[in-house]
């Protein structure tokens, strides 16, 4: 763990892999909820950083947080959110062969995996799953889509992702759902969120 100060009231917290991202920032939500933590306005976790805004004295948190024995995250801690999907995606084909599996095996092995919202960001609703094992990591797309429609769920290294809206991309395309993942008029507007967890159904199945 690296503290930098970043700013007159941010700190950032590098950290060496995602699970150790979503570790702190579980233990800064619980320290923070319990007041144990100061004026912190936001906490965003990152691919392998924490930054923490609106913070009164960073390099005394970050003294202090460097100091912290940090738990890991217990595999079914955080809310959980369950996502319908219908495995008509152009790449499963591709994905399957990658995998060295039949495509009627790609639901099972999706739905099988707990994944966890890592971070978000490239656009509004959109959230970083981590989960799959490395077995299962695939590259990106050698030539990127000009349009990946809304509700895309995608595969590319470590991560998985849904698309909230339709965007160029370059992820490989497995399946659609029709859940919303950003909806303004919504408390909150994303479906998810850093440390929730996401199940993965086949659409029609129990």
């Amino acid at each position: 763990m690296r503290t930098l100060v970043v700013g007159s009231q941010a700190l950032l917290i590098e950290l060496d892999s995602a699970d150790e991202v979503a570790a702190l920032h579980a233990e800064l939500l619980r320290r923070r909820d319990a007041g144990g933590l100061g004026p912190v306005r936001d906490l965003v976790p990152a691919a392998r950083t924490v930054l923490l805004d609106g913070v009164r004295d960073p390099a005394a948190l970050g003294d202090r947080i460097a100091r912290w024995e940090v738990p890991p995250l217990a595999a079914a801690e955080g809310p959980q959110v369950t996502v319908a999907v219908r495995y008509d995606g152009p790449d499963l084909a591709e994905v399957a062969r990658l995998w060295g599996v039949d495509t009627g095996e790609v639901p099972g092995i999706v739905g099988a995996t707990p994944f966890r919202v890592a971070f978000c960001g490239f656009a509004p609703g959109f959230g970083y799953l981590t989960g799959l094992p490395e077995r299962l990591h695939v590259p990106r797309r050698d030539s990127p889509r000009t349009a990946v429609p809304a509700g895309s769920l995608a595969l590319a290294g470590e991560y998985a992702g849904v698309y909230p809206r339709s965007s160029p991309g370059g992820w490989q395309l497995i399946g659609s759902t029709d859940a919303v993942l950003w909806d303004p008029a919504r408390d909150p507007a994303a479906l998810f969120a850093p440390g929730v967890q996401v199940r993965f159904t086949e659409a029609g199945r129990d």
